[in-house]
């Protein structure tokens, strides 16, 4: 049988690429961020113009693997992989693609495991705050490099479309287009309220050290399962997970109520113990907190009509019924503000029961809206370079 990676709509073997920047970042924080690394994959090929690239910004978890595999030993491809290739809905025989791991990541970007050139140690919890703001700054060094000045989308789900929806704001003359799907203007008090939660569970794990559990040659195992269990129930909805689980049974006697494990508990422990084994603790902090600042309007009289004023893009936002921790309200507020702005926005709510992690998932009419859309985008930067 072929390996996947021979099938006509994937990008095939990717290698991961790295961008030094060779000097200091400035930071919202006020620290200023000594020369960093960015990881990143491209797919696709940039037109003569160069004015065919797309970026995809990544969730809280994500990365710079979105698509392909790493080698023909691989089996499971990149995380948007539904999405991204020849003839999907970011289609790659028309768009270059890249997809990297934020500044203060742990898959290979320039954060907390690290080395301080301060101290010749990984930085651990001394890394810097960052925010989505500055990652869309190193993001900006990064296009440069490639000589990209100007992005036919920027498009991101969750955290991504966060930055997707702030690369609008601050730089709107290098965004022709911005997709923004299952995210908000800023969290809620009860996204917040998870968030920190998880955080609590990684902190109170007595592996944690403070932050400094490389230099115990140690991990909090524990706390992050914890983290990632409370956060993946929020990514389900009751419907997915009813017709996922149900009351079924993994092992044990319910009636006697001897050694009982649902499926569903199997199912959160599984994920946990994976994503304990291949993320870092403080990314997960930095991250998360990241998420809680996010707030464009804050910076505008706390109005989002006045903080996407300048916005020069065309926007899309997609929504997700059964998604309750980026609820469809939450999406229909950003459009509601570009509106008002004057601002040409398209908008589609998806029927979904998976949840939040519905935008991950081939749901046929998001994927004929991504389609759709960035179709007409592509015909758009054609259009512009005859």
């Amino acid at each position: 049988m072929a390996h996947p990676s021979s099938q006509a709509d994937s990008v095939g073997i990717v290698e991961p690429q790295v961008y030094q920047h060779p000097r200091a970042l400035p930071l919202q924080c006020g620290v200023e961020l000594p020369e960093y690394e960015l990881v990143y994959e491209t797919y696709g090929r940039l037109n003569e113009a160069k004015s065919n690239a797309v970026l995809i910004c990544h969730a809280l978890s994500g990365h710079h693997h979105a698509a392909g595999f790493h080698s023909e030993d691989e089996t499971k491809p990149g995380w948007w992989d539904t999405c991204i290739g020849p003839g999907k809905p970011i289609d790659t025989n028309k768009f270059f693609v890249i997809s990297l791991n934020n500044l203060g990541g742990c898959h290979g970007s320039t954060g907390p495991r690290s080395i301080n050139p301060a101290t010749s140690r990984p930085y651990g919890p001394d890394f810097p705050n960052v925010v989505v703001k500055d990652w869309v700054t190193s993001q900006t060094h990064l296009a440069d490099a490639l000589g990209i000045r100007k992005f036919a989308a920027i498009i991101g789900g969750s955290l991504g479309g966060m930055q997707a929806l702030q690369w609008s704001i601050d730089h709107p003359e290098r965004t022709h287009c911005a997709v923004l799907i299952a995210c908000a203007a800023k969290l809620s008090a009860q996204n917040i309220a998870f968030n920190e939660i998880a955080r609590q569970a990684i902190a109170s794990d007595p592996n944690f050290f403070a932050g400094r559990y490389e230099a115990e040659n140690s991990n909090p195992d524990k706390g992050l399962m914890l983290a990632r269990m409370i956060g993946h129930v929020t990514y389900l909805s009751d419907d997915g997970m009813r017709e996922k689980f149900g009351r079924e049974l993994k092992s044990g006697d319910l009636g006697r109520g001897a050694d009982v494990e649902f499926q569903v508990e199997s199912y959160l422990h599984h994920q946990g113990r994976v994503f304990s084994r291949s993320f870092d603790a403080n990314t997960y902090m930095l991250m998360t907190k990241a998420l809680d600042y996010f707030d464009p309007a804050r910076d505008a009289q706390d109005s989002l009509v006045r903080a996407v004023a300048d916005a020069r893009a065309k926007f899309l936002v997609v929504s997700f019924t059964s998604d309750w921790r980026f609820s469809v309200e939450r999406s229909k507020e950003i459009v509601d503000a570009l509106i008002a702005a004057g601002k040409n926005v398209a908008s589609a709510v998806i029927r979904s029961d998976h949840g939040h992690d519905s935008f991950l998932l081939p749901i046929e009419r998001y994927l004929g809206v991504l389609r759709a859309y960035l179709d007409r985008v592509a015909e758009e930067v054609n259009a512009q370079c005859r």
